[in-house]
């Protein structure tokens, strides 16, 4: 026995030297990635409880609308409505894959279109809460060669930079051949290379324009220092719990994500601006945007005093009602009421989101086959607080 456990003992002391070093590895890895940015979560609180009363009053109204606009299942997609980050009425009708016929579900991702914008807008407004850039800084301080020496962050996200839409300069053959995918980078390349002129002085006017988010997008690749994609995954779809969201990638998603359709289920097919993120290519469900809200109006994730700037109506030249902030479309009315929303639309797909702040309410309509109609969900805030869009107490449109 005496031998025995002198063989043994220096056996047993590196073993258990080697165990604890494991150990002590393994402990050291485990606090770092906890404290990381890219491990921490968010607790998403929802607000007083509804009554089963309050929930079946709206249901009933919001049920007759969806009928009314989406007959026979229609709409293809998924429909959420939400109060406290309390889902009222939801459903998911339609295919997310006609070839397969893969039924859509609350976990079907589908292409969000320009309702990205206000994802891409508040990763850059918690950065600027990080410190990490400031809302009137030159671009030309962050975008190496960038060629429009007055165009700031802040007028990247409210469309008054003057840049020109890379749909309109790029679809020329001497500018881009249209059989190369087009990426971000290429686009700001092209921009210093074919000395892409403003359309207008930067800041005299607004202008709807997806190259204004293309370029926040490479700003987020530079001030993190990581991909579009990652970033947008540190900054709000982990944090936020949006298991179901993702940027997408043209080489790596293109087989696996839901296509989108015309409105006869004809596929509609990739073109070479189907890379570009930023302005859109975030592909998402109801229930992830609905987090994506809870965590937007929640003044524990995000900085009201950012939110309020983002609220504010930037586009003001012309009198009218429609408006837009820092990556959100409003309609201010001269009542004093307010409604926030962004639409979306690229090749087949459809989505609108709407916001509203006061009531606590979330409305997400998401489709992947062509349909206007999508756009029609906002009247829905009718039932919840003063806006004028006229709906009976059937929910049917006067």
């Amino acid at each position: 026995m005496t031998s025995i456990k002198k063989t043994n003992i220096p056996q047993l002391l590196l073993l258990l030297f080697l165990l604890t070093s494991c150990k002590q590895k393994n402990d050291t890895d485990s606090i770092l990635s906890d404290n990381t940015e890219t491990n921490k979560s968010f607790v998403l609180k929802e607000g007083p409880k509804l009554s089963s009363e309050y929930i079946n009053s709206k249901k009933n109204a919001i049920n007759h609308f969806y009928n009314k606009n989406w007959p026979n299942n229609s709409l293809n997609g998924g429909f959420l409505v939400a109060k406290n980050g309390q889902i009222i009425f939801e459903k998911y009708e339609g295919y997310s894959n006609y070839k397969t016929k893969s039924e859509m579900t609350s976990s079907s991702a589908l292409h969000i279109a320009s309702v990205s914008k206000v994802m891409t807008a508040t990763a850059i407004l918690k950065l600027i809460d990080e410190k990490k850039l400031t809302l009137d800084q030159k671009v030309t301080t962050l975008l190496k060669g960038f060629p429009y020496p007055d165009v700031t962050v802040k007028t990247l996200l409210n469309h008054r930079s003057g840049i020109r839409n890379y749909s309109y300069f790029t679809d020329k053959k001497e500018i881009w051949d249209r059989h190369k995918m087009l990426s971000n980078q290429e686009m700001l390349n092209l921009m210093i290379s074919k000395k892409i002129n403003l359309e207008f002085r930067t800041d005299s006017r607004f202008s709807y324009c997806n190259t204004n988010y293309a370029m926040l997008a490479l700003i987020i690749e530079k001030v993190t220092a990581t991909s579009y994609k990652e970033a947008m995954k540190n900054i709000i779809f982990k944090p936020l719990g949006m298991t179901d969201t993702y940027v997408f990638d043209f080489d790596k998603d293109k087989q696996t994500a839901n296509p989108s359709y015309r409105g006869n289920f004809s596929l509609y097919y990739w073109d070479y601006l189907d890379a570009i993120y930023g302005d859109k290519n975030i592909y998402s469900t109801p229930r992830d945007l609905l987090k994506f809200d809870m965590g937007r109006n929640d003044p524990n994730f995000f900085n009201p005093k950012l939110l309020q700037q983002a609220f504010i109506p930037y586009s003001n030249e012309h009198k009218g009602q429609n408006n837009y902030g820092l990556g959100i479309r409003m309609i201010n009315w001269e009542t004093g009421q307010n409604l926030y929303f962004h639409n979306g639309w690229w090749h087949g797909n459809t989505s609108a989101y709407i916001t509203l702040p006061e009531e606590k309410v979330t409305i997400i309509a998401l489709s992947n086959k062509f349909n206007r109609m999508t756009y029609k969900v906002r009247n829905l805030a009718a039932l919840f607080g003063d806006y004028p869009f006229k709906l009976d107490d059937n929910g049917k449109e006067e």
